[in-house]
């Protein structure tokens, strides 16, 4: 779970490794998004895939089993046609993994699992939340100047959410959702949503010192739409795994980034992000 609206005040310890991974993984996201090509596209394959497992995992805690190797082919099968044909090749793909989803889990199903039905839906939710979703990496970065476009939205996620964990942590007192999630605040959310507005036009003066290409949707008052959108909304992303944790009763959707908890836990907000970052940008700022 990431720390959108002062969640939890994390241990010492906890917080360095989580500073300490960030700052191992982070160039080896940035030298992708700018890199593009068949080096981003391995990278979101990797990020997604791991989410995708732990998805499936998830929920064996409940005697739950979504068919694994389903939600992960089906992750992977999205991301890599968003990669070469966009949205063109979703009439055939999305009809046919819905349907190979049911044939597998009748086949479980006459092989004794009685709630093959539940699983169904569990794997089709997964395919679908984490590859049409997540599938948008991709098309963010095929964007003009995508990289760019790419390195405003994230940073406007993580500036939010980090406003919102120390602030939260510091200043929360009226509980946002409290039966979902009783640590986090009103006023770590709406720090959150404050600092992204004001952080992401100073990041995007800071890009233009760097050689940030000119273009007239690269303005202060796009970039404040942008990170005001970004502390609003991918929150729901964050509260959205909280809820699937919870109902099963673990903390964390994995452990392969200490800190972190696990790859799930660490998008969860992005999968927000990335479409409607770029439905603003497509849709309002290129226009």
């Amino acid at each position: 779970m990431n720390a959108a609206t002062g969640a939890f005040c994390s241990p010492r310890p906890m917080l360095r490794q989580r500073v300490l991974v960030t700052i191992l993984l982070l160039p080896l996201g940035i030298a992708a998004i700018l890199a593009g090509g068949l080096w981003f596209l391995l990278l979101v394959a990797l990020i997604l895939g791991l989410a995708a497992w732990e998805f499936a995992a998830l929920f064996r805690a409940a005697d739950l089993q979504p068919a694994a190797p389903l939600v992960l082919a089906g992750v992977l099968g999205l991301v890599l046609a968003r990669y070469l044909a966009g949205f063109a090749q979703d009439v055939w793909l999305l009809p046919l993994i819905i349907m190979l989803s049911v044939v597998y889990h009748l086949a479980q199903f006459e092989r004794g699992r009685d709630r093959a039905a539940t699983d169904l839906s569990l794997t089709i939710t997964g395919i679908f939340y984490l590859g049409i979703l997540g599938g948008y990496f991709i098309m963010l970065r095929q964007l003009e100047h995508g990289e760019w476009w790419l390195l405003l939205t994230l940073p406007a996620v993580w500036m939010a959410d980090s406003a919102a964990y120390f602030l939260g942590t510091r200043f929360g007192r009226r509980k946002l959702v409290p039966r979902l999630s009783p640590h986090k605040s009103w006023e770590g959310y709406i720090s959150g949503v404050v600092f992204g507005a004001l952080g992401t036009p100073l990041l995007l003066i800071l890009y233009q010192r760097w050689g940030l290409p000119a273009s007239p949707a690269f303005t202060a008052t796009n970039a404040a739409l942008l990170g005001l959108a970004m502390g609003i909304f991918p929150t729901l992303g964050d509260l959205g795994e909280s809820m699937l944790k919870r109902q099963v009763g673990v903390k964390d959707s994995g452990s392969i980034l200490p800190g972190h908890g696990g790859m799930l836990d660490r998008i969860d907000s992005w999968l927000w992000a990335l479409p409607i970052g770029y439905i603003l940008i497509q849709w309002v700022f290129l226009n």
